[in-house]
């Protein structure tokens, strides 16, 4: 047993050695410690000789969800999509590390694309009417019965390409996104929480790095 835990000590090392100087912010220590918590995440093989490759989609929002306090059907979804760079439906190891090197550390380059991409569901690289309306009706589900909730999101959604189409051509493309994001960061999130609040991120770093540097 304890010439196994040396033998999987020294791959992870091997591991994390090369994942380092491929993803910024996490320095070979801290990449050992995601890609522990990685494969405690997986959980062990439902067969036999056959380890999940990734993360699927349902245990992903899962992990939104308990680590992260995100919990918007939507915005998971599109969270996942973030991380998952090949589109194949599964978040791997590297692409977990990566995910996380922008979601804990990011900065504000890398945030307000990961957030743009996020926003953008079609990858079109817009954010259109359409997609501003699936965004924010959602904070209009509890308006009292008199109002219509159609008419208020169409409302902000026009308040809100008021504000960000820069260049007035009736959608948000990443250089508006930007220059609005720049002006006022209040507006990286306009759309939806999709990054971790500072209260989630301490919590997950003290246990993942802190505790486990400890053990």
């Amino acid at each position: 047993m304890s010439e196994m835990s040396a033998m999987n000590r020294k791959v992870i090392r091997s591991l994390a050695e090369t994942i380092s100087k491929q993803v910024e912010h996490f320095d070979q220590t801290e990449v050992e410690c995601l890609i522990r918590e990685f494969n405690m995440l997986l959980g062990p093989p439902s067969s036999p000789g056959r380890a999940a490759q990734g993360l699927d989609r349902i245990s992903f929002r899962s992990i939104l969800h308990r680590m992260f306090d995100i919990t918007d059907d939507l915005l998971m979804d599109e969270v996942f999509r973030a991380f998952d760079k090949d589109n194949d439906d599964i978040v791997s190891m590297k692409e977990w590390i990566e995910g996380l090197s922008v979601f804990l550390r990011g900065t504000l380059d890398e945030k307000m694309k990961y957030c743009f991409h996020v926003y953008d569901s079609n990858g079109d690289g817009f954010i259109s009417r359409e997609e501003m309306w699936r965004w924010l009706k959602d904070g209009f589900v509890r308006l009292p019965p008199e109002e219509d909730p159609d008419e208020a999101v169409k409302d902000l959604v026009e308040i809100t390409l008021k504000k960000m189409d820069h260049d007035h051509d009736g959608k948000v493309s990443f250089k508006d996104f930007e220059k609005t994001v720049r002006e006022e960061n209040l507006y990286l999130e306009a759309f939806g929480t999709c990054l971790p609040d500072s209260m989630s991120i301490e919590a997950f770093e003290q246990r993942v790095f802190q505790e486990q540097m400890k053990q």
